[in-house]
């Protein structure tokens, strides 16, 4: 998956915006305010971080030893960095999708009923 398709997936999903909140290299998709996913976008090879269960990363970390790595500049318990040209893109997809559910289930009620009355 390059970081394009990366990118439109990212976007596809409910309440979801884009920003460069920290430099012009490093793309952030929030949701409802809260970041889920960031592309560092000049790094090669391409890689993004992902929020992740902390017993879930420990367990990625193991089965993909080098490839998905300690979150790159984050908290090293809850995120996870991943190089994208050796993952399969179902997994990436995957793994933003559980990125993107862990943010909107940390959400105020308030948040989570405006991003439920967003239209697709």
């Amino acid at each position: 998956m390059n970081v394009e398709e990366l990118r439109t997936y990212c976007l596809n999903k409910k309440g979801v915006t884009e920003e460069f909140p920290f430099d012009e290299h490093t793309l952030v998709f929030k949701v409802m305010g809260k970041m889920y996913a960031l592309i560092a976008l000049e790094r090669m090879p391409p890689q993004c971080n992902l929020k992740c269960d902390p017993e879930k990363a420990i367990e990625l970390r193991e089965e993909y030893d080098g490839v998905i790595t300690p979150g790159y500049h984050m908290s090293k318990k809850h995120w996870n960095t991943l190089f994208l040209d050796h993952l399969a893109p179902d997994l990436i997809k995957k793994l933003v999708d559980h990125s993107y559910e862990l943010v909107v289930s940390g959400l105020t009620k308030k948040l989570r009923s405006e991003l439920e009355s967003l239209k697709e």
